[in-house]
């Protein structure tokens, strides 16, 4: 049922989405303030439109503005429910106009605007309006009958809302909680199936966590509460004439304080910081994990040699110092193991945790609605940005399981094997690479690598051309447009707030002179550096001397830029991230 909006110049009138429902939220445009009335209050002027459900409201240089989602697509059912991706939104001002604005508030209110539509435009917001896609299979299993009398925003789990403080307004008072609708950020796929001739349907489903959330290189590690940036949870679900599996997998950054902040060069050098104490943290990220999901076993996926080292070893140092025995490590150098092309090698890693994948088991409950088997542990799976070789690992770890599961539900028959089913195989890999990619645009800003791979079980030389390609694009944007987007999600998710005081905010940062005068004297000396070579002096000396003098002069300028590179990145305004030495 869509909502519908009514529009009037004093309020804004939401219908709820319910079928015979009189409930209509009343705002007013004015005071800000959010009511309930019912249908005879919207006056017959109002203009009429209407919208798959509320975003949420922010607070912009303007005053206030209502987020709505105007176009939906559905994904699919689960069980029952439909399922449907945000495809379009709009962002409405409470205030008729900007008049009230001086010519400098109005244009950073511009730029609020082009941030918060920065993130809603990112592909991958999901929201069902009668079922809970914050959860997984097995946590809603487990809950009590209160729970399933909660508004869906009271229950859900607060990592993956990710209107979250979009919905603080409405969240504070209940009897507006029917208007308010959880939104997940991540990646979802669902498919029918055949295999043997029976349909079954097979799902995937990442959860996107908003806390630490950010961009690649402005977003590494923890913070103080032992959040990990780039969280992700991915479920991977089966539903099959009434039985239903899931097996859940977690990613995310290594969880200590170790920073990579962008400075021209191709991989800036992560540092670990030395101030702080990494243990309180690392202690707190798994005394959750522990908690949500059980034991869990780590696949640390980064290089063990150059820059990537010190961070695996700290990475082992501070399991072992854990000291406890829920926490598995592994460490397996996937760059080195699958050089030249060796990519049948991750076998050796899928067989070397067969063991822990057998005791961790998943989720499963039969065609009777007896749970059977519960899931106790997970793999946690972590490169350098939990991104490219992570998802490869993460379908193989899933394919395994599903395995398991097809057979314990009669789709698959005894001695059969996945791989040998051409067709769902397809779907399979396709699917996976999909969420790769999902999952890379939103933290690094451009597809994944290596998703030929995932896609069809061999590393190409075309896919290694498009690497290249989504590498220099990934260069571009961690460089020159990251710190916009990191403002952007900062400004979504509340880590800042606009106030109401008329007083500056933290976009009128002034660069300095060197930020404009060192590209341009450099450009400068290229070019005559070029001119003196194609018209020659009198003489091959002067002619040396000349393009010795302006080569040398575009050198020293292109290494003082490079030496200073932190100071000519795209850097984030908004929210200090703590600094690390």
């Amino acid at each position: 049922f869509p909502n519908t909006q009514h529009t009037t110049p004093e309020k804004f009138f939401i219908e709820a989405c319910d079928e015979g429902a009189d409930a209509v939220l009343a705002i007013d445009r004015v005071s800000n303030e959010m009511t309930l009335t019912g249908k005879k209050d919207v006056p017959p002027s109002a203009v009429t439109r209407p919208i798959c459900g509320i975003m949420g409201t922010i607070r912009l240089v303007a005053g206030m503005y209502l987020v709505v989602i105007t176009r939906k697509r559905n994904v699919g059912s689960l069980l029952g429910h439909a399922v449907w991706k945000a495809a379009d939104f709009d962002v409405i001002s409470y205030k008729k106009t900007v008049l009230h604005l001086s010519e400098i508030q109005s244009q950073e209110n511009k730029t609020f605007l082009s941030m918060l539509n920065n993130v809603l435009t990112t592909d991958g917001f999901y929201f069902c309006t009668d079922f809970d896609l914050t959860h997984t299979l097995q946590r809603l299993a487990n809950t009590s009958p209160d729970f399933q009398e909660m508004s869906l925003l009271e229950r859900a789990d607060q990592r993956f809302v990710w209107n979250g403080n979009l919905l603080r307004e409405l969240a504070g008072q209940p009897e507006l909680h029917k208007f308010a609708l959880p939104v997940i950020h991540g990646f979802i796929v669902m498919k029918p199936c055949r295999i043997n001739g029976k349909i079954f349907e097979w799902i995937l489903i990442s959860r996107r966590s908003c806390f630490r959330a950010g961009v690649r290189y402005y977003v590494r590690g923890i913070d103080s509460e032992g959040h990990a940036a780039n969280f992700v949870e991915s479920e991977q679900i089966v539903l099959y004439e009434g039985a239903k599996a899931s097996f859940v997998q977690t990613r995310g950054s290594m969880p200590f304080y170790w920073s990579q902040r962008p400075n021209l060069r191709y991989k800036p050098k992560p540092i670990i910081s030395k101030t702080t104490n990494h243990m309180d943290g690392f202690q707190r990220h798994f005394d959750s994990q522990l908690l949500i999901y059980g034991k869990q076993t780590i696949l640390n996926l980064v290089n063990q040699k150059g820059s990537e080292k010190p961070l695996e070893q700290a990475f082992d140092r501070m399991v072992s110092g854990m000291n406890n025995d829920m926490l598995k490590y592994i460490a397996f150098d996937f760059h080195k193991e699958c050089s030249h092309m060796r990519w049948d090698r991750l076998q050796i890693l899928v067989d070397a945790v067969a063991d822990k994948q057998e005791e961790y088991g998943y989720f499963m409950v039969n065609s009777e609605g007896k749970t059977v088997a519960q899931q106790k542990g997970v793999f946690r799976s972590n490169c350098m940005d939990c991104l490219d070789r992570t998802n490869v690992i993460q379908s193989l770890l899933a394919r395994r399981s599903l395995q398991s599961q097809l057979q314990r539900m009669g789709v698959l028959n005894v001695g059969q094997r996945i791989e040998e089913q051409a067709e769902f195989e397809k779907i399979y890999k396709n699917a996976w690479a999909d969420n790769a990619n999902a999952c890379a645009v939103q933290y690094a800003g451009t597809g994944a690598l290596k998703t030929d791979f995932t896609r069809t079980g061999k590393r190409t030389r075309w896919g290694l051309l498009m690497d290249g390609w989504n590498s220099m694009i990934r260069y571009y944007k961690n460089n020159f447009s990251d710190g916009f987007r990191q403002d952007s999600i900062d400004l979504f998710l509340g880590n800042f707030a606009v106030d109401e005081s008329d007083g500056p905010t933290p976009l009128r940062v002034q660069k300095d002179w060197k930020f404009l005068t060192l590209p341009i004297i450099m450009l400068v000396a290229f070019s005559m550096c070029i001119v003196c070579l194609l018209m020659a002096g009198d003489t091959w000396t002067e002619t040396l001397a000349y393009v010795m003098f302006w080569g040398a002069a575009s050198a020293i300028t292109a290494t003082i830029i490079l030496f200073n590179g932190q100071d000519f990145v795209d850097a984030p305004k908004l929210v200090h991230k703590e600094k690390m030495d």
